[in-house]
């Protein structure tokens, strides 16, 4: 049996970059830039057809979906991009996320883009249809953008569930179909908006990421711009769980993949200083769902760190011990071999990193 390889795919700024090693994460070989110059807003390995998915966007030449079937050597555009009907009057600005369907579901992808809409795909990324039941919520006219924009920003399969789905927007809130797609229920009960008159509307939180645990539909966790959250009847209701972090600011947000109660986030000074609080790039690991929390140091700059991490900088592989990745807005990407004890840099000086995504390889 060939060993396991591991792909961390790094979206940045300017260029898509492919970093490959064996199970023991010991010696790493990169690959890129791709897409020199475009912004890679997230970049995924879809197991189920060997693709490397990504979102390509240029402030000038505009957006599209992109795959490569072979890790970069050739790149392979979708024949009908993500596009707006004329008559709504939208301008697509933006391709932020691609998420996989289920692996018994071979050809279905999603894409979540800005103005915030989610699109789907029925033919393995070739082409792509707006999903109107969420375009045409009731609510939808007075969505509100955070700082990045109107951004459907992430996309969370039931994987017992095929009917069942979530998406956060920034800044509308958290919205569940039970229906395929059809129909979408807001789900932000006791969820913060301190920017608002009112403090826990039904919709209108700016979600930052959001995580499904392992194992367990029902548990969802979620970084927002006013803390941290958990919930255990699938968004039905939340419970802040913010109390034991610096901050209740930040974008990045793990759920380790065989560890139901083991997440991670990295805190950040709030929204008019978006760094680490002390100047120190802290990694928090709670393994409690939320109870308590962890501060891992160990190879991370702790003095005078001005970095930044994005809501898709955060990543782990499924080996065991797991492989954590963090990508910074300074250019530096870290790792670690043991699920957050001890850190190195895996590549630095690259441009201001967008996504991080890690995947096996068989």
């Amino acid at each position: 049996m060939a060993e396991k390889q591991v792909l961390v795919t790094v979206g940045t700024k300017k260029g898509l970059f492919f970093y490959s090693s064996g199970a023991d994460r010991g010696k790493w070989k990169g690959s890129g830039p791709f897409h020199k110059g475009k912004e890679i807003n997230h970049a995924v390995y879809d197991s189920r057809s060997g693709n490397v998915f990504a979102t390509v966007n240029d402030p000038w030449f505009g957006c599209e979906i992109s795959r490569t079937p072979d890790l970069g050597k050739n790149w392979i555009s979708a024949k009908e991009q993500p596009k707006f009907e004329p008559a709504s009057g939208l301008k697509l600005e933006r391709i932020w996320h691609i998420e996989p369907g289920l692996p018994d579901s071979l050809a279905i992808l999603y894409a979540g883009v800005a103005p915030a809409t989610l699109f789907r795909s029925e033919d393995g990324g070739e082409s792509w249809h707006e999903v109107k039941g969420l375009s045409q919520h009731p609510t939808r006219s007075k969505w509100q953008p955070g700082g990045g924009g109107m951004c459907l920003h992430t996309i969370v399969l039931d994987p017992t569930d095929h009917q069942r789905m979530f998406v956060a927007v920034s800044a509308a809130g958290t919205f569940r179909t039970d229906d395929g797609g059809k129909s979408w229920n807001p789900v932000n009960r006791n969820k913060r908006a301190d920017f608002l008159p009112e403090k826990y509307p039904e919709w209108g939180q700016c979600i930052h990421k959001s995580a499904m645990a392992p194992g367990n539909s029902s548990l969802l966790y979620e970084q927002t711009h006013c803390g941290v959250y958990r919930s255990e009847n699938s968004g039905d209701s939340w419970t802040e769980i913010t109390e034991g972090l610096p901050s209740d600011f930040g974008f990045s947000m793990l759920v380790q993949p065989r560890e139901a109660a083991t997440i991670y986030v990295v805190p950040l000074q709030g929204a008019n200083f978006r760094c680490p609080p002390a100047g120190k790039l802290r990694v928090y690991r709670s393994r409690d769902g939320g109870k308590s929390w962890q501060p891992l140091t160990r190879g991370l700059p702790q003095r005078r760190a001005f970095c930044a991490t994005y809501r898709e900088s955060f990543s782990a592989d499924s080996l065991d011990p797991a492989g954590i990745y963090l990508g910074t807005n300074t250019g530096s990407l870290f790792y670690s071999r043991d699920e957050g004890e001890r850190w190195k840099a895996l590549a630095e000086n690259l441009p201001p990193i967008y996504s991080v995504s890690a995947a096996l390889l068989e």
